[in-house]
């Protein structure tokens, strides 16, 4: 009888639950949706509990639709977005607060006080990552900040923080496993990079107690086992844990040093393979932990566009001009060109390499000519930019050209963004027949601990092209699509 990985991609706007075999192949899968909650502008959060519900049902439904047995379940891996912040209580596992997600721009006083401590450096130094309300440490700074009876729990030890996979490994196995991996634990400005530890000179920065963390492990391991579930039997190993863009760069099989992948989801993100070595950037990206397995660990260079498919979803249910955000690509494609209008969607603050956390999305070069085709094109256009300029930063900080560019995620189906991006970059886009290489990434953590895979090697056959995008813009084009982005960036 066949058995399965079972990943869970624990996502921004929903949980979906996938069935793995072993030539990594996709034997179910069922999304279930949550709603995200904005309490002012620039804030944004989500109800645990629905995150928890989501889950649950999307592993129930994908058990169901395939007619699987979960006694067919060989092992769990969960990946997941990054960054969101949960603290709960450890008497029962009930949510303190709603989740603070990654998106959320609350703590940019916050950081702003840090820098002007003169502490950016030493972050910077010791994590890898630059000060920005992105980040999952001063998140929980504000938590505790502003509310002092959230503070008092925290120092009498009865609260756990984690971001989403902790959360989530500690419902799995009934309060067992209060745990995280490395890759997750690398984006909280908690974490010493080359220890991989906490840091508790930057924990007292941040005004946090130690007593609050998960414990680090590597990212394939055993964490714990499943107890107590409606959905699933007690016992099953959870097995493998990645952050979502570590996840994919992993199922994008980038095991070698100078392999890059993009992901396009509600926001972009670009992260190449940097080896067994952190590179620190000089030209504002992410140094972060990719993946530990065993005593082996492999770091990556990042670069994030917060807004990218979020921007397209503002166009469907904000402005009302399509029914699918699939639409957009007709839409787009029925116009030769934007028209010069200039789109930067920078709809919760710029991300790399600008880090401007204040800026918001700006509309550039309407004329009584703009329609809502122009508007469609030049959103796919801004969101191509920014990858853009994520690639030009990352080929500056390594010395050397992408040296390849694999895409994923639900907009690498979008033939017309691959297009733009393979004319701006000047670089073949290269998109995989499977574009859920997040779950596959988390999917393939967990396979290896358990055996369900004996080794790399047993992966890299399954990997599978699905279309190679090369470039095609003309020079002058593409001159005049920078010239007139970058005069808008730098206004913002």
């Amino acid at each position: 009888m066949s058995r399965y990985i079972l990943a869970i991609d624990q996502g921004t706007t929903g949980t979906t639950a996938l069935l793995i075999d072993h030539a990594l192949n996709v034997r179910g899968k069922t999304t279930v949706d949550f709603p995200q909650h904005y309490p002012q502008p620039g804030w944004v959060e989500h109800d645990p509990e629905e995150i928890w519900f989501s889950a649950t049902q999307a592993i129930r439904r994908v058990l169901q639709n395939t007619t699987t047995g979960p006694d067919r379940i060989a092992a769990i891996g969960i990946t997941n977005q990054r960054e969101t912040t949960l603290l709960w209580e450890r008497a029962n596992g009930r949510p303190v607060h709603n989740a603070i997600v990654w998106q959320c721009r609350r703590s940019a006083d916050i950081c702003r006080e840090l820098k002007e401590r003169g502490l950016e450096s030493r972050f910077r130094e010791k994590t890898g990552l630059v000060l920005d309300p992105y980040f999952s440490g001063t998140k929980l700074t504000w938590l505790l900040r502003r509310h002092p009876e959230i503070k008092k729990q925290a120092e009498a030890g009865q609260l756990a923080f984690g971001t989403v996979d902790s959360f989530l490994v500690w419902r799995l196995t009934g309060g067992a496993s209060h745990v995280t991996d490395v890759s997750n634990a690398s984006r909280t400005l908690m974490m010493d990079l080359r220890r991989l530890a906490w840091d508790d000179e930057l924990l007292g920065h941040l005004e946090v107690p130690a007593t609050l963390l998960p414990e680090i492990r590597p990212s394939a391991t055993l964490y714990g086992h499943t107890l107590g579930l409606e959905a699933l039997p007690d016992g099953i190993p959870i097995a493998g844990m990645a952050g979502d863009q570590q996840a994919a760069l992993f199922g994008q099989l980038c095991f070698e040093p100078g392999d890059a992948k993009c992901t396009y989801g509600t926001g972009a993100f670009l992260l190449e393979n940097t080896g067994d070595q952190p590179v620190a950037s000089r030209n504002g990206l992410l140094s972060t932990v990719a993946w530990q397995i065993g005593e082996q660990v492999s770091y990556a260079l990042e670069g994030s566009a917060f807004i990218a498919g979020a921007a397209v979803q503002w166009l469907r249910d904000g402005l009302g001009l399509f029914q699918s955000s699939a639409d957009i690509e007709a839409l787009a494609a029925s116009v030769p060109d934007s028209g010069e209008l200039v789109f930067v969607p920078a709809l919760t603050g710029l991300g790399a390499p600008h880090w401007k956390s204040d800026a918001r999305g700006a509309i550039h070069g309407i004329t009584r000519g703009t329609t809502a085709a122009h508007l469609a094109r030049a959103t796919l256009e801004g969101i191509a930019l920014q990858i853009h300029d994520l690639a030009r930063a990352m080929s500056d900080d390594l010395g050397h050209p992408l040296r390849n560019f694999k895409v994923d995620g639900g907009a690498a189906n979008n033939n017309l963004l691959m297009q733009l991006q393979a004319d701006l970059i000047e670089t073949p886009v290269i998109r995989p027949k499977m574009v859920e290489t997040t779950a596959l990434g988390a999917a393939m953590l967990a396979g290896l601990t358990v055996g369900f895979w004996p080794g790399l090697d047993a992966l890299k056959n399954s990997w599978q092209e699905d279309r190679r995008f090369l470039p095609a813009m003309t020079d002058q084009n593409r001159k005049g699509l920078l010239e007139r982005w970058n005069k808008v960036i730098r206004s913002l």
